[in-house]
């Protein structure tokens, strides 16, 4: 399973570090390498829910072999975009059809994982899991780095030798695949990725339509109103895509929503990191995968801590002490990054990867054992969903906050500099795409004066850049903040075996008819 995730993680973050020789080798817009990158994530959150009511149908093993090799067709036909006007269009659309994969794989590899292993030792082996299989994510900007070198298009071939491993492993390991022959819930598939792919555009789009614009809260509110749509047929179909009565358990809601504000931080920080590395510090893509590193030291150490936690006192011990260390971690790692300094940011990234470390597993793992009727595939489609939906927000509302915190800054520079009002307004917007990576093809150019005093101001916009990241480290330590506030909702039961085997935990009679009724022919 470990390997069947590993292309899952890694494709999170090497594309982003491949995007200039992607945007100059098929000739590319700046805005049609941001869809490219984007569409990998909102396939992933619009399709996990989908994914794990058909890990459930399909039976678990068919699930991640289906998965595998959707995913790893889709990466070859990546490898083969054409040049031209047809590059993005073919790159959008096979780079979510990556996602749709990849959303088959992991709820079904999770709850591969779940059923191996008894209820009092979920924790560390959840826990062992996922700090594997997060360890491939740094991977990405330092495979991304070295294959980008020889050709970008090897950065999808990675895909293949991993696959195979996968497929070879799968099947000597001989995981079961006990189906649930139910009804796949159409409607509710498309209704949830229309939501959720109409408002992550919204928010993605903020920084070039405006917060003004009719547009971008078209998309925001017209998004979230299909959710709510969503929401309400899927409290009266008969068998729904997301059985919204898991969140009548306060437990399970109080996870749901620390995982969610966690979420905002886990995948963009290593996005936002990456190319603070790259622009801030002037790293390359090997050197800032290398600075995720200390990031990811935190994460490993204390995500085994957090599963030994759950396993003798709960998730709330963890959730609590993972948001608060977060929250810290997150603030003062902001606080340094205008030091331009990575010797002193590192002991605070650790900080704040230890954090994350020490609430993901408990977190995950304690929403998946109160799973109703032992539909461990669906639960864990609902919590991904979750996760990934809100690292699109994540992602889009923090690159939205860099490129205007970042545009002010280099205004500012710009005038102090003596460059005139009529030149700051379109130079700064300029540098501030520029330096987000998000390139503008109307940046000033020739030796006028604005261009001279650009040039000779580089080092003061690295500055204004590691400004302009400060915020958005910031935004990350206040989602930790609240979701400290939400483990505070957690009632702090625990899930034992129960005579039968099932996960109980003092929960109400009423839960468990609804669970017995589920079990039913």
């Amino acid at each position: 399973m470990l390997f069947a995730v590993a292309m899952i993680f890694v494709d999170q973050t090497i594309v982003s570090i491949a995007a200039p020789s992607i945007v100059e080798d098929v000739g590319l817009t700046s805005s049609g390498m941001q869809r490219v990158v984007n569409a990998y994530l909102l396939a992933l959150a619009a399709f996990f829910a989908l994914g794990g009511r058909l890990a459930d149908v399909l039976g678990h093993r068919r699930a991640v072999v289906s998965g595998t090799l959707v995913f790893v067709a889709a990466s070859l036909l990546c490898s083969a975009a054409p040049a031209g006007d047809l590059a993005e269009s073919w790159l959008v659309l096979f780079r979510a059809a990556q996602g749709l994969g990849a959303a088959l794989v992991y709820p079904a590899a999770l709850a591969v994982v779940v059923e191996a292993f008894p209820v009092g030792e979920r924790g560390r082996a959840v826990a062992l899991f996922i700090v594997l299989a997060s360890g491939f994510t740094v991977l990405g900007p330092l495979l991304g780095g070295w294959l980008t070198v020889w050709t970008w298009r090897a950065i999808f071939w990675v895909n293949v030798p991993m696959a195979a491993v996968a497929l070879v492993l799968t099947r000597l390991a001989h995981v079961p695949s006990v189906r649930r022959p139910e009804r796949v819930d159409v409607p509710g598939a498309v209704l949830i990725a229309l939501g959720m792919g109409l408002s992550v555009l919204g928010l993605q789009q903020a920084s070039s339509w405006g917060w003004s614009a009719p547009a971008t809260w078209a998309c925001v509110g017209g998004g979230l109103a299909v959710l709510a749509v969503f929401c309400r047929y899927e409290l009266r179909t008969e068998q729904p895509l997301v059985t919204l009565r898991v969140f009548r358990e306060r437990a399970f809601t109080a996870d749901v929503l620390v995982l969610f504000f966690a979420s905002l931080t886990l995948l963009p920080v290593m996005f936002f990191a990456s190319v603070y590395a790259q622009t801030a510090l002037s790293a390359s893509p090997i050197q800032a995968g290398l600075y995720l590193l200390s990031f990811f030291a935190g994460f490993g150490i204390a995500a085994q801590g957090g599963g030994r936690i759950l396993d003798k006192r709960g998730a709330r011990p963890a959730m609590l002490l993972g948001t608060a260390f977060g929250c810290a971690g997150f603030a003062l790692w902001g606080a340094k990054l205008t030091d331009l300094s990575p010797h002193a940011q590192w002991p605070y990234a650790v900080l704040a990867g230890a954090g994350i470390g020490l609430l993901l597993s408990p977190a995950s793992t304690d929403t998946v054992n109160r799973a109703i009727g032992a539909s461990y595939g669906e639960v864990t489609g609902v919590t991904q969903t979750v996760r990934n939906y809100a690292a699109a927000v994540g992602m889009a509302v923090y690159g939205t906050v860099l490129i205007h915190v970042t545009t002010d800054r280099v205004a500012a520079t710009l005038s102090a500099a003596g460059a005139s009002a009529g030149e700051v307004r379109g130079a700064a917007r300029a540098v501030a795409e520029a330096v987000t990576g998000h390139p503008d093809d109307h940046r000033p150019t020739g030796e006028g004066p604005t261009a001279a005093l650009m040039r000779g101001a580089m080092g003061a916009f690295r500055a204004d850049f590691a400004e302009g990241n400060q915020w958005v480290f910031y935004g990350m330590a206040l989602a930790l903040g609240m979701a400290f506030l939400c483990a505070l909702l957690h009632p702090g039961t625990r899930v034992t075996d129960g005579p039968t085997g099932a996960a109980t935990d003092g929960t109400t009679d009423a839960r468990r008819e609804d669970a017995r009724r589920d079990d039913r022919p």
